[in-house]
């Protein structure tokens, strides 16, 4: 991989949507991992303008002059991207953007930090994609499975945490939760819908319910977010004609997306080295039981529950769970910028 920073080099860093909750735990993250600021400007739209956050006063994304930055973190949405990532990259900035604006982009690498960072050796236009959030938790783990014994298919279960859809989606789940209040154990019988809150932001009620039509439907009646992952999967894997289904669910959770995966492979590999390959990944703590709670506000991807799966030759089924919102946003970003630096 070229490293495009000399080591030590301290670097002008930008954060676009510095006030969205990826934004935010994208300056937690630079403090906590130390990362090498010169100095940090902060985006977001112009209602945010002219508001002070940790010490720096917030300036438009839309008309900012972005001269004299290094590295710019995006995470203000795929319109926002795709109007002004260019733009920076112009300027003379690293984009390393967290929507879906560039993911599909051949002259865009799309990379998870332990998996593939040589793709950081050609960045064409200047920008690198973050994946999403559900595609980043497996990623990680699928990996060295892989390079052990060939990954010939991969069917996945998605348990997707509110916190997925923002600020907007934390706030929808919370306050449907205090609309049921301490009346939720009448859910478990019928005839209670006086109980039930709206539906908002999904098709139905979030609260007390799992949501398995996750956002719009595209082809063959997969939605986008299933269509992400089997897109994103072929492009970091490596694997372009690879074998993906999915299925994306949104439930209750405020934050920790959840992944029940089953894959096939070339090879014959055993549920011991699977677990042997799995304890030894980076970014990886193989538990008993992942779960989301345990996961968030933790850096690694939690893998549990690890076994052959008997209905396909060479199968093996795993239970993955990360922090969407770190690992599956903010953190991989950083560690995309740390990458840069020799």
């Amino acid at each position: 991989m070229v490293h495009r920073f000399p080591a030590g080099q301290k670097l002008n860093v930008g954060i676009v949507g510095a006030t969205g909750v990826v934004g935010s735990t994208m300056r937690e993250i630079l403090k906590e991992r130390n990362f090498p600021i010169q100095t940090l400007r902060l985006f977001a739209s112009a209602r945010s303008a002219g508001k002070v956050v940790d010490g720096v006063t917030i300036e438009d994304a839309a008309t900012a002059d972005y001269s004299g930055l290094d590295v710019v973190l995006f995470s203000a949405g795929g319109s926002t991207s795709k109007a002004l990532a260019p733009k920076v990259a112009a300027a003379g900035a690293i984009v390393i953007d967290n929507s879906s604006a560039y993911r599909s982009d051949p002259e865009v690498p799309l990379v998870v930090a332990e998996v593939n960072p040589h793709a950081l050796a050609d960045l064409p236009k200047g920008i690198v994609a973050n994946p999403n959030c559900t595609t980043m938790a497996v990623m990680p783990a699928l990996k060295p499975l892989h390079d052990e014994a060939g990954l010939t298919r991969l069917v996945a279960s998605t348990y997707q945490a509110v916190s997925g859809a923002g600020l907007e989606g934390i706030d929808v789940l919370a306050r449907q939760l205090a609309h049921v209040g301490d009346q939720a154990r009448l859910l478990a019988e019928g005839g209670h819908q006086d109980l039930l809150p709206e539906a908002e932001k999904w098709a139905v009620p979030m609260a007390h319910n799992v949501v398995p039509l996750n956002y719009v439907l595209g082809e063959d009646g997969y939605t986008e977010e299933e269509l992400k992952l089997r897109d994103e999967s072929r492009k970091i894997l490596e694997i372009p004609g690879l074998p993906v289904s999915a299925t994306c669910v949104r439930v209750p959770v405020f934050t920790g997306h959840s992944v029940s995966v089953n894959v096939a492979f070339e090879r014959p590999i055993s549920a011991e080295r699977a677990l042997e390959l799995l304890r030894a990944a980076p970014g990886v703590v193989v538990c008993d039981v992942p779960n989301p709670l345990e996961a968030t506000g933790q850096d690694p991807v939690y893998v549990g529950r690890v076994r052959v799966d008997h209905s396909a030759e060479n199968g093996l089924a795993l239970f993955v769970v990360g922090d969407n919102l770190r690992k599956g946003a903010a953190l991989n970003a950083v560690q995309i910028a740390e990458a840069l630096i020799g």
